[in-house]
């Protein structure tokens, strides 16, 4: 919808705002908010109708947990479903980056979906060996790193840079593959952790897609990095879109 809204600026003034990242952040939070708010209820109705039980409940874990018996699972379907069809919506998706986040965000969150089915199927809360699942989790990580190693822009895409000392840079090289998958993985499993213990991960989700959208786009305007002292990355702004998706989707979660 980006491309095509732009395309008729020259026509239509009006429509030179869809050339703004923050304009089209708050379009795809609202239009994610939108999507789940709107099709989650009949997405939930569908789960607990088809999983009766729900997830089983760990014997070992807290009492309070107990209280969840029966709850169906696979709600995240609903906040990918948002993630996905708003950041298609707004997003520019000649930005390599924008591609790259959704990879990670399908592939994790095909994994979990997986994850979810087994549990429910086999009524075990065991579900997808833990193994395979990292397995997989760094494959998809490293195809993730190799990407924006080969798309970004030398020396920064193979490098750790510092904010606020612009010229101290660590260029790893081709370790640059392996280090970034230990924090993709590493990231992907702390939300796990961060579910298990609290049993709702979103906020704090929605938290770090604020911070995250934030440091985005200042680094993809020339302006404001320069301003601020910071890399200017071309086509990182994109991110704030994403990433106000994932915000969107989180509100019309809990809602």
């Amino acid at each position: 919808m980006f491309t095509l809204l732009v395309d008729f600026a020259d026509k239509i003034s009006f429509f030179n705002v869809f050339r703004y990242i923050t304009f089209r952040t708050g379009g795809a939070l609202i239009t994610s908010a939108l999507i789940v708010f709107i099709f989650g209820p009949t997405i939930i109705n569908s789960l607990r109708l088809r999983q009766g039980k729900g997830q089983p409940i760990r014997a070992d874990g807290p009492q309070t947990h107990f209280k969840k018996a029966g709850t169906p699972t696979m709600g995240g379907l609903m906040i990918l479903s948002g993630i996905i069809g708003s950041s298609v919506l707004w997003a520019n998706l000649s930005s390599i980056y924008v591609w790259v986040v959704l990879l990670v965000t399908v592939g994790f969150g095909s994994i979990g979906f997986y994850d979810d089915y087994l549990k429910v199927t086999k009524q075990s809360h065991l579900g997808f060996s833990g193994k395979a699942r990292l397995a997989i989790e760094f494959v998809i990580a490293a195809i993730a790193a190799w990407v924006i190693m080969h798309n970004g822009q030398a020396p920064f895409s193979s490098s750790l840079t510092f904010p606020f000392a612009k010229e101290f840079l660590i260029n790893l090289g081709w370790f640059f593959v392996p280090f970034s998958c230990f924090v993709i993985v590493g990231a992907g499993n702390a939300v796990n952790l961060t579910d298990g213990l609290d049993g709702l991960a979103i906020v704090p989700i929605m938290i770090a897609a604020a911070s995250f959208g934030v440091i985005a786009y200042l680094s993809g305007n020339a302006v404001f990095a320069e301003y601020l002292q910071i890399h200017f990355v071309p086509g990182t702004g994109e991110l704030a879109v994403v990433l106000g998706a994932v915000i969107g989707a989180g509100l019309g979660f809990l809602l």
